[in-house]
């Protein structure tokens, strides 16, 4: 909790606080860091995303519960976070990528989708009336010429691009584990099971192929939902 004098300060999004901070965006990152945990890999042929659902009634559908969405052929996401926040974020990219091929008869490069995400989260950290998101995302894909780019957005509106990392509460044990485990030139099934042992290092829970979602991006700039049947497949090598 935050001392007295600070509370008039996490009361209005547009209200900064003495030291220079906002209060509500803190809290919504505070959000992403509870939300299960989701990866991201970038291999030499490819690119891996997965993540952990977190399921706790035995009568869910756990195919409703989504965390890995195809943006377009070429991109896909993963989230952390408030499931609802990211639906709207998701729906917010799949327009702005066919947008993008309608008005220039191309495929959306990475960064400028990220950057469209993250310019549309930031907007709602500056206005009164509205809360920051409460998720980030994973957006990664693969550009024109074959390269790979895998960016995180943060409920700020900020943007990082990384090699591998992750959001959500096992995001530190993760990357503790991709700096000592991570090499550029792993190929994309190796990667696959990289992303999996280090989920495995980031939760006590036993992983299923029902709690486990994956997607995968190659440079042929084709993105595709991997079936339960394949990560199952995964989850015994792993």
């Amino acid at each position: 909790m935050y001392p007295p004098s600070q509370a008039a300060y996490d009361r209005a999004i547009t209200v900064f606080s003495p030291d220079g901070r906002l209060f509500q965006v803190e809290y919504a990152r505070e959000a992403v860091k509870t939300g299960s945990t989701s990866i991201g890999v970038v291999c030499r042929d490819g690119l891996v995303l997965l993540a952990h659902k977190r399921i706790t009634s035995p009568l869910a559908v756990s195919i409703s519960h989504e965390k890995i969405y195809l943006i377009d052929e070429h991109i896909a996401a993963a989230s952390s976070g408030l499931v609802a926040d990211a639906r709207k974020l998701v729906d917010f990219a799949r327009l702005e990528a066919q947008k993008h091929r309608m008005t220039f008869n191309e495929e959306m490069p990475i960064e400028v989708i990220a950057k469209h995400v993250g310019d549309h989260v930031q907007f709602f950290t500056q206005y009164g009336g509205a809360r920051p998101y409460g998720v980030s995302l994973l957006i990664g894909g693969a550009d024109r010429d074959g390269s790979l780019h895998l960016f995180e957005t943060d409920p700020s509106g900020a943007l990082f691009e990384y090699k591998a990392t992750a959001i959500g509460s096992g995001k530190k044990a993760v990357e503790e584990f991709f700096e000592k485990e991570y090499k550029e030139s792993i190929p994309m099934q190796e990667g696959i099971k990289l992303a999996i042992r280090a989920l495995r290092k980031a939760t006590n829970d036993k992983l299923t192929h029902e709690l486990v979602d994956v997607a995968i991006v190659d440079k042929a700039k084709k993105s595709r939902a991997l079936s339960r049947e394949e990560i199952a497949g995964y989850l015994e090598k792993g």
